[in-house]
């Protein structure tokens, strides 16, 4: 009875040389109340333990063992001489826990922040009592903190604390163990008095599962972590047998299930035996049985890729495993879900933004194994630069992001689908035959205009979904991406499936499940169609604290089946069943609904690049093509129009238009709405494809770019603005910004011409509209966006509604308190856009705006966001200040506006120096620039104060001139004079003056502002706010001067590798990797 689940070994009969363990378990109903409701669930006692009993007493302390890195099992027992009225625990762990009363578990999580709260009386008895607690670090501090507290039947309090009189081993039900660590008592840093945060604070006590009215959850198998790993995929056999893979090397487990209805049916769990094959299966995170054999999609283990296993001998286990295709990438961002197509031919993949397509772009062009349904010319098309992470994640990842793609049985030919994912985990087919995926957001940019919420999408042929990294996310109305079906949250996705076949109400038959991994909740997605795509409503269908959901897949028996784990928590397998009074017989699986316009768009689809089975799709001949673009003339179907622009790409109307494009009237649609859409379609073609298909040459199809672009701006600057309706305005200014992007930028008479159309309509109040005008205007220098868009910093911040999610959050405090903070303190992402756009203005400012700017970033250093939400306003604060000239620079942090550098203590040199000449340092630098120090060069650098006056990769001063990009413009010649003689040649833009006044006074330095009125000195060049303004009516004489203010003995403190080493760095611009220096 220990371990309390009924979990036992026994070997089949199988010969020794091949016995296989089996583990089986008791099904077990789960405590559980009514979703919205506040009423305590069945099971749980009436009495409690208050805040007030629970903290007197006893104080727990952390324990761990010896070694932080090592999983163990903590023990101790407590004695009872009876069941007690009431029985309070507390537990935190850094990092994992699960713990377990009498082998029941009864708390856990994996966020120290976040303490388990659960009553236990129901689970201790008279007599003795194990108390057990499974735990993981995770990376730095270690320890496992526990207080429990007990009333007995006369009324006393028992109390029972995590010390040093704890047990540790490496197994469960081990009753003689080795002594514990004490690492900390209750209160030391870093955890403090972690009992008495708020982060407990929750409308559901822990481990009880909120559901819908006439649902109820089985638990069928707890899974021993140290055997068995823990699981993030489960699929069903072609026998009804569930499979379930493990995270990391664990291998894949064949579950055979307990009959619905069955009062305690009992759980077996095998892991399968690949010993036969040449590839031993493990952390798959997508598998599939189809075509008589089990499809892996492996992340890490034995190397991403898709694998194919076989039972060929006919004895139930696998004799045959084979890589099918490598997966170019890993990770929590790599390969993940597997799907069978509608029609059974073919298998579908989703992966991560860290995993390339299965080819290369262009590589379809000339292998007849692959094919696109998205032209792959694709490209971040972003008009003003984009920011990377501020805590670099995704640096460097590119377009295409994520992606679907199909493959035949054998792996040979690939289909890309979709794309323009962040990390979609997985994805599912509805009765009609359209797929859907579930992506994930960018936590790190919740408070930013750019983040996105994770979402569900409707994955058509030939989609596009805009995801770039950091700030390069595509806004949801750009036509050349297709928006979400429905926004969830912030959460982490993973499994995904729809209800078919469960024995469930028929509005749940038919919905969309979706895991959250984070928030421990499942998603019902009801979908309606609409137009030739659908919009869905999301409905909260389970929840528990904690639970880590994994995966989900709706079960032949009519029950849905889920698992939790993954990252190394404690997992475990459940089912959900209806016991309500509602009918559950089967229901209309399709919706005849909107048939008409998504019969269309699939029509569309047939005539795209991809594939019909193992067959590639030819170039849809012209006559066939414009026959059906007439049906969709007009359209708002965004679904539709991105369908016939992808058909247009794939037929022979387009590389024949693109020969006559001279000849071609492109303006004779019926609406300004027509010709938008025209020029969308032209502007991503895939011209530089038609020099394979076409076998056209580099200088013609320039030239089609260039008549393109000619052909474009006319039809663009022909139509009225200011006459179009909102969503006809953000689609033509998008298209504007293609023209740019994609063909070239416009000449100074097309630039006005759109100035003229344009620069009066900014700000319109629309918030949408004034995002896109404002980076628009500021590509194209308008002479005005740069005082209008400072008037808008200056108004009053606005904070940006975010929904409430409190109960959602309260289901994860450690990952939801940014979130949670965010909507207290809530940004104004508006306002953050601007100065976004505002950082990449490098003309056309006056001082004052400069101030006002500045000044904005004080106000937003005290808003709350994500991860990166702060190094985001530091780095558009940076970038701006950058952009600015060397002059502007100076008078910004002069004026008060911006915090002049601020270095830090400065570092020594190890001399010994010597009084250095010119040719003394010519002669060493001849052979000794190489196997230098970088970094001892970054030290010189600022040992010399050079630093203090002078800004190198991004750090330093702004008095004098940035020398990152020196070496483009010194010899080694030319830099030593530089530093060992300044006063030789002296820029006029940073020679010294004397200003004479009539009063008698004489003020030395650089004069770094001149008006009409007065002329302003810098006095100390090692400091900026050290200014002196003098009006012109007091200047007597200025005069300049004959030595540099830089000094001239710079280098004599240094011995010789520390003159070297900083030569080497100041000619390198900051590069670490420059031949120079020693690898």
């Amino acid at each position: 009875m220990l371990r309390g689940l009924l979990l036992s070994c026994c070997l089949a009969t199988l010969p020794m040389a091949q016995a296989q363990q089996f583990l089986t378990q008791k099904a077990e109903l789960q405590p559980s109340q009514l979703r919205g409701t506040a009423d305590q669930p069945a099971q749980q006692p009436t009495a409690v333990i208050s805040d007030a009993d629970f903290g007197g007493g006893l104080q727990p302390a952390w324990i761990w063992g010896p070694n932080n890195d090592s999983r163990y099992v903590l023990r101790t027992t407590v004695t009872l001489s009876a069941a007690p009225t009431a029985a309070r625990l507390r537990a935190s762990c850094d990092n994992v826990c699960a713990v377990f009363v009498n082998g029941q578990r009864v708390a856990g999580g994996s966020e120290w922040q976040e303490p388990s709260d659960a009553s236990v009386s129901s689970q201790l008895q008279a007599g003795v009592n194990v108390i057990e607690a499974e735990v993981e670090n995770q990376g730095g501090a270690a320890g496992f903190l526990l207080k429990l507290v007990i009333r007995g039947t006369d009324g006393g309090l028992t109390a029972v604390v995590s010390d040093e009189k704890w047990t540790r081993s490496d197994r469960r039900g081990t009753e003689s163990g080795e002594a514990v660590e004490v690492r900390g008592r209750y209160g030391d840093a870093p955890w403090k008095d972690v009992f008495s945060s708020a982060a407990v604070a929750s409308r559901v006590p822990p481990g009880v599962f909120e559901l819908l009215p006439g649902f109820a959850v089985e638990k069928l198998f707890t899974v021993p972590k140290d055997e068995l790993g823990s699981w993030v995929c489960i699929a069903f056999d072609n026998k009804g047998r569930l499979l379930a893979s493990d995270q990391g090397d664990k291998g894949i487990c064949r579950i055979t299930l307990p009959p619905l209805g069955e009062q305690q049916g009992e759980t077996r769990v095998e892991r399968l035996d690949f010993s036969k094959c040449e590839v031993q299966p493990t952390a798959a995170q997508g598998m599939l049985w189809a075509f008589d054999s089990l499809y892996f999609s492996i992340n890490g283990g034995p190397g991403s890729g898709l694998y194919r296993a076989r039972d060929t001998d006919g004895d139930d286990q696998f004799d045959q495993c084979v890589k099918l295709q490598d997966f170019r990438g890993g990770g929590e961002h790599g390969p993940h879900a597997l799907r069978l197509s509608p029609d059974g031919q073919r298998i579908f993949v989703i992966c991560g933004n860290h995993t390339k397509p299965p080819f290369d772009a262009g590589a379809e062009l000339t292998n007849r194994n692959f094919t696109s349904r998205i032209p792959t010319n694709w490209s971040e098309d972003h008009l003003l630069p984009r920011m990377w992470d501020a805590n670099g994640h995704a640096v460097g990842i590119m377009a295409p992001g994520g992606w679907i793609a199909s493959t035949d049985p054998d792996g040979k030919t690939w289909d890309l689908w979709s794309i323009g994912y962040r990390n979609p985990y997985d994805m599912a087919f509805n009765a009609d035959g359209e797929l859907f995926a579930y992506d994930a957001d960018m936590e790190w940019d919740v408070g930013s205009p750019w983040y996105r919420p994770t979402r569900v999408v409707h994955a058509t042929s030939g989609s596009e979904f805009g995801w770039r990294s950091g700030s390069g996310k595509w806004p949801t109305w750009y036509p050349d991406s297709l928006p979400q079906l429905v926004n969830i949250g912030p959460g982490s996705p993973v499994g995904v499936d729809f209800g078919y076949g469960c024995r469930f109400p028929a509005k749940y038959q038919k919905a969309l499940y979706l895991c959250d991994w984070t928030f421990g909740t499942m998603y019902a997605i009801h979908l309606e169609p609409r137009q030739s795509s659908y919009t869905g409503v999301k409905e909260e269908f389970l929840s528990r604290t904690p639970l880590p959901l994994t995966d989900v897949v709706a079960g032949p028996d009519g029950a849905l089946y889920f698992s939790v784990g993954g990252r190394g928590t404690q997992s475990e397998l459940f089912r959900v069943i209806y016991t309500g009074a509602e009918s559950t017989e089967p229901t209309q699986l399709k919706d005849a609904r909107e048939a008409g316009p998504r019969s269309l768009r699939r029509l569309f689809e047939s005539f795209h690049a991809g594939r019909t089975g193992n067959t590639a799709q030819p170039r849809v001949d012209s006559a066939t093509l414009l026959q059906n673009l007439a049906s969709v003339r007009g359209t708002n179907d965004r679904f539709l129009r991105m369908a016939t622009h992808n058909a247009f790409w794939n037929s022979q109307l387009f590389p024949d238009l693109m020969r006559s494009l001279d000849q071609a009237d492109l303006n004779g649609g019926d609406s300004a709405s027509d010709r938008t859409a025209i020029a969308m379609a032209l502007v991503k073609a895939p011209l530089s494809s038609l020099a394979k298909t076409e076998g056209l040459s580099e200088a013609t199809v320039s030239g089609m770019e260039e008549t393109l672009r000619r052909l474009c701006t006319a039809m663009l600057q022909g139509q009225d603005f200011a006459g179009l309706s909102r969503e006809k305005k953000l689609e033509y200014l998008r298209v504007v910004s293609l023209v740019f992007l994609r063909l070239g930028p416009p000449e100074a008479a097309e630039r006005q011409g759109y100035l003229d159309r344009l620069d009066g309509l900014f700000p319109t109040a629309d918030a949408d509209l004034d995002r896109e005008l404002v980076q628009l205007l500021i590509y194209l220098r308008s002479p005005t966006v740069i005082g209008k868009t400072v008037a808008l910093l200056a108004a009053e911040s606005k904070p940006t509604v975010t929904d409430d999610m409190q109960d959602l959050l309260a289901r994860n405090r450690g990952y939801g308190g940014a979130i949670a903070a965010s909507i207290t303190n809530a940004p104004d992402q508006q306002q953050m856009w601007y100065a976004f756009c505002l950082r990449n203005a490098k003309e056309g400012w006056t001082l004052e705006q400069r101030k006002v700017y500045f000044a904005w970033f004080e106000r937003a250093r005290a808003w709350s966001g994500g991860a990166s939400f702060k190094g985001f306003l530091r780095n558009i604060e940076n970038e701006a200040f950058l952009n600015a000239t060397e002059q502007e620079r100076l008078l910004i942090e002069a004026s008060g506006a911006r915090k002049p550098y601020a270095p830090p203590e400065l570092p020594k040199p190890a001399g010994p120096g010597q009084d250095w000449t010119v040719e003394e340092v010519r002669t060493l630098a001849e052979n000794g620039l190489q196997n230098r120090n970088f970094e001892n060069g970054r030290k010189m650098f600022a040992a010399t104060r050079c630093v203090i006056c002078h800004r190198f990769g991004g750090d330093g001063g702004a008095t004098g001139p940035d020398l990152t990009q020196l070496a483009g413009r010194f010899t080694v010649k030319d830099l030593t004079e530089a530093i060992m003689d300044p006063s030789k040649v002296i820029s006029d833009q940073y020679k010294g003056s004397t200003v004479l006044t009539k009063s008698g006074l004489a003020v030395s330095g650089r004069i770094v502002a001149e008006s009409e009125n007065s002329v302003t000195v810098l006095t100390n060049p090692e400091d900026p706010t050290k200014i002196t303004e003098i009006l012109k009516t007091e200047v007597e004489e200025i005069q300049p001067a004959t030595v540099s203010i830089m000094p001239a003995d710079l280098l004599k403190p240094l011995n010789q590798d520390e003159v070297l080493d900083l030569l080497a760095y100041l000619l390198s611009r900051g590069e670490k990797n420059n031949a120079m220096f020693k690898r």
